[in-house]
């Protein structure tokens, strides 16, 4: 028999103080010495305001991504549930610390708890949604009584300066326009730190509102669609991705192989669409309409997709009024896997929800094009 299955704390960490627009190139540093000719751009699309690194003033290092995931765990814990009551640890993240072990190990490793199931999700911001998913169905089919969940990123080390400096070399002895591709440019203005995680328990808060989970579902179209963001390898002509394994190891840094990228082409000409398409067979298969629902949470990398958005999702018969959206992308940055965690976070310990409410959880990733939603109920 089926066990219902509740989110009834949720907790986050963010690393230092937040990073203005005007401080982010002083942090992350100028690449060849020479302010970006995208960040103006790119940030004036985005519409974030502030965001938050691992990092300090001087671009070192603060936290590790195992280290912000551990604080935020930490956050959700007390005297009646403690790490002791942990019986599954499921944590996502799209840049993990190692190539091995695995995030979720390391995360364990901080919480010195007792032995628990594991399980790490990897991918791009739907890493965060799989590994939600995992503790949802391990509870749901009564595998466990609980489960932590996560979503973090660092990736502000992925976007230093001297990240590119050997690329800038090399195309300086070529005699080429010493200017990171835009592709790899766009990114360092869009990305940012910090972790969040919801314990998922099989009865709900006897005093406080949970959230009941009623359905997840995701879709791909990787089948197709080209990978549009990527990491560890490059594009080749025919759409596929030559892994770094396959490069000499001077290559690593002469083309920065490890840099984050986007075919912004690709993500404008799919990531909308796609999206309609998914939500539209999500909603669909479970009889749910846009009337029912009251607060819409959607991870948008950039506030310049929301307008588009909302048109195209109204063209298919799903009208959202602006006042059921709820985002904090402007004050927090776009975190990857983490973000949808930071926004139901932030709505769950707010004091504005009431019991009765329907939440439809939306993460769109442009990495070969998935789609992730929850539907919660406020109980």
């Amino acid at each position: 028999m089926l066990k219902e299955v509740y989110i009834t704390r949720a907790s986050k960490f963010l690393p230092n103080q937040s990073v203005s627009n005007d401080e982010m190139e002083s942090i992350l540093g100028k690449i060849n010495q020479t302010p970006s000719k995208a960040r103006r751009i790119v940030l004036r699309n985005n519409g974030i305001q502030s965001r938050y690194y691992a990092l300090d003033n001087q671009g070192k290092v603060t936290h590790s991504n195992a280290e912000l995931t551990f604080l935020a765990i930490s956050d959700l814990l007390d005297t009646d549930f403690s790490a002791q009551d942990i019986e599954v640890l499921s944590c996502g993240t799209s840049t993990p610390d190692h190539l091995l072990p695995s995030h979720a190990a390391m995360v364990h490793g901080l919480l010195k708890n007792k032995s628990v199931e594991l399980n790490s999700s990897s991918g791009v911001c739907n890493s965060g949604m799989n590994a939600l998913k995992f503790g949802y169905l391990s509870v749901l089919s009564g595998n466990s009584n609980n489960a932590v969940c996560t979503g973090s990123e660092r990736v502000s080390t992925w976007m230093l300066a001297d990240r590119f400096e050997k690329e800038i070399e090399n195309l300086n002895e070529l005699e080429e326009q010493p200017i990171i591709a835009f592709k790899k440019d766009f990114l360092r203005w869009m990305l940012s730190d910090g972790a969040a995680a919801f314990l998922l328990q099989n009865k709900p808060n006897s005093e406080a509102l949970s959230l009941k989970i009623e359905w997840m579902d995701a879709y791909s179209y990787a089948h197709e669609i080209e990978a549009c963001m990527y990491a560890g390898g490059d594009k080749l002509e025919d759409g596929s991705i030559k892994p770094w394994s396959d490069y000499k190891t001077e290559e690593w840094l002469s083309q920065s192989v490890f840099s984050i990228k986007q075919d912004v082409k690709l993500l404008d000409k799919y990531i909308l669409t796609k999206g309609v398409e998914s939500m539209k067979a999500a909603l669909d298969k479970h009889q749910v309409t846009a009337n029912e629902i009251d607060y819409f949470l959607p991870h948008i990398s950039s506030n310049f997709f929301k307008n588009g958005l909302q048109e195209q999702l109204a063209e298919a018969g799903i009208v959202l009024e602006d006042e059921k959206w709820f985002m904090n992308l402007f004050k927090v940055g776009n975190v990857g896997s983490a973000s949808i965690y930071l926004m139901l976070e932030e709505l769950f310990n707010s004091g504005k929800l009431q019991k009765g409410q329907k939440i439809l959880l939306s993460v769109p990733e442009s990495g070969r094009f998935s789609y992730s939603y929850a539907y919660l109920t406020v109980c």
